[in-house]
């Protein structure tokens, strides 16, 4: 009877384990969708903004700080963006894997990280590796104006020469059950990427009502601070992603191990039974044969 108690308290831990990850699986589904409708919102102005600034730099043959490529990169600032909690399978595990690896494999120059997230600083920190700067609570500060700050600052430490380039390793999202560790030049602005029919249209006689570099300018600036957002947003949505997942994958597993438990509490119960009926009608034999 101890055993089939034992059974009986796991199958109940077991039923609080599977409400728990459900509960956790519909709000993180319920937050999926808004973080999706928002970065799928998004993508089109990152992209064509891109477009719009390469037209305008390369229309009026304007060169820009920020546009120049260095011929050898000697110090490089890696943003790494996670989650600052976990449950969500292998969303940090591989961002950190990643940065881990570029970081060994790129010895030939120095490199700084700027964590966004709780779980690459204790991923890091743990291997000794400390960043420049760290900010969390991504998901529930998640703004524009944060994007700003953050792209105003890291441009002001490419402006004045602290980096030779600036590369952002996040999870872009794909689909709510699939997330892609990338990581993305961001400095200096890559006008190669614009698409060539966009930079082929611009009409080189075409007369600005502002100077042309003041209008680059804050082109470069709200591209930036517009790439910013959108990866964070990537890297919220995709963490919501993976969490749902995870939390499904959690609650069926609860559910099966619910139902071999069970089977063998009703195999128990029924051999339990089984003996006592035995034993029953055994001693009324014998009180018969008295």
């Amino acid at each position: 009877m101890s055993g089939l108690k034992k059974i009986r308290t796991r199958i109940s831990s077991v039923k609080n384990t599977e409400q728990i990850t459900q509960a956790m699986k519909m709000v993180a589904a319920a937050r999926l969708r808004k973080a999706q409708e928002r970065i799928l919102n998004l993508r089109p102005y990152a992209e064509n903004i891109l477009s719009v600034m390469a037209d305008v730099a390369l229309s009026c043959n304007i060169s820009h700080p920020l546009l120049k490529k260095k011929e050898k990169l000697e110090k490089v600032l890696l943003v790494v963006l996670t989650s600052d909690k976990g449950l969500c399978g292998g969303f940090n595990n591989n961002i950190c894997r990643f940065a881990e690896n570029f970081y060994h494999s790129h010895k030939e120059y120095e490199l700084d990280f700027f964590f966004i997230g709780k779980k690459a600083k204790s991923y890091f920190q743990f291997r000794g590796i400390l960043p420049v700067d760290e900010m969390f609570q991504l998901d529930k500060e998640i703004s524009y104006p944060l994007a700003g700050k953050v792209a105003h600052q890291l441009m002001e430490n490419f402006s004045e020469g602290k980096y030779d380039g600036i590369y952002f390793i996040y999870n872009n999202f794909q689909s709510a059950i699939s997330q892609k560790v990338v990581k993305e030049i961001f400095l200096p602005v890559d006008l190669s990427a614009a698409p060539l029919q966009r930079q082929k249209s611009f009409s080189k006689d075409l007369i600005f009502e502002i100077p042309p570099l003041e209008l680059l300018e804050n082109l470069i600036e709200k591209h930036f601070t517009v790439q910013v957002y959108r990866c964070m947003c990537e890297s919220v949505a995709a963490e919501y992603g993976a969490r749902m997942s995870a939390m499904e994958n959690a609650t069926k597993n609860a559910q099966d191990i619910i139902s071999r438990l069970t089977l063998t509490f009703n195999k128990m119960r029924q051999s339990s039974i089984t003996t006592e009926l035995i034993e029953v009608s055994s001693g009324a034999e014998a009180m018969k044969n008295i």
